[in-house]
């Protein structure tokens, strides 16, 4: 037997396990890649669902919403600071989507779908009021972000958000 030619066999047949160890890894990579960007995507909208879930299905939460948007100084203080508290918790999470879309986790189109909230609102009175006094809070990319949002002429119908000129 020629131990030499047994080697070389081995060395080749070794060669081949790794090309195909390597794909295999290869393969299972790009599956648990997408398997975290479909479980990111999930995360996101359901943070955005449950948030629109609790504005919209309580009645005092939804004029609270409503009013806010559109006249945050007709507010006593405790109404200011539950409308505060419902602003910040949504910006949360658009702060969140925002960062998962830049690290190339989410989606950018449901990225572009959750900024289409903020271009709904965003020339209302409440939520300038809320921007300009909560907006040292967020992470500066994301506040940068955000006015370059409000600077821009891009905009949603009102419909979107029916916003009233004055408390209902």
């Amino acid at each position: 037997m020629d131990w030499d030619a047994v080697s070389a066999i081995a060395e080749v047949i070794g060669a081949i396990a790794i090309v195909v160890s390597l794909i295999y890894v290869g393969v299972q990579v790009n599956d648990g890649t997408r398997a975290a960007r479909s479980a990111t995507a999930s995360d996101a909208a359901s943070v955005m669902q449950a948030w629109y879930l609790e504005v919209g299905s309580d009645a005092q939460k939804s004029k609270l919403f409503l009013n806010g948007m559109a006249n945050p100084d007709a507010f006593s203080r405790e109404e200011f600071y539950q409308f505060t508290m419902m602003l910040h918790a949504g910006f949360l999470a658009f702060q969140n989507a925002y960062y998962l879309s830049q690290e190339g986790t989410l989606d950018g189109g449901l990225q572009r779908s959750i900024t289409n909230v903020m271009l709904a609102v965003k020339d209302q009175p409440g939520f300038h009021l809320y921007w300009n006094d909560r907006k040292q809070m967020f992470n500066p990319s994301f506040v940068g972000f955000v006015d370059n949002l409000l600077e821009s002429d891009e905009r949603l119908p009102l419909a979107t958000y029916p916003v009233p000129q004055q408390d209902e």
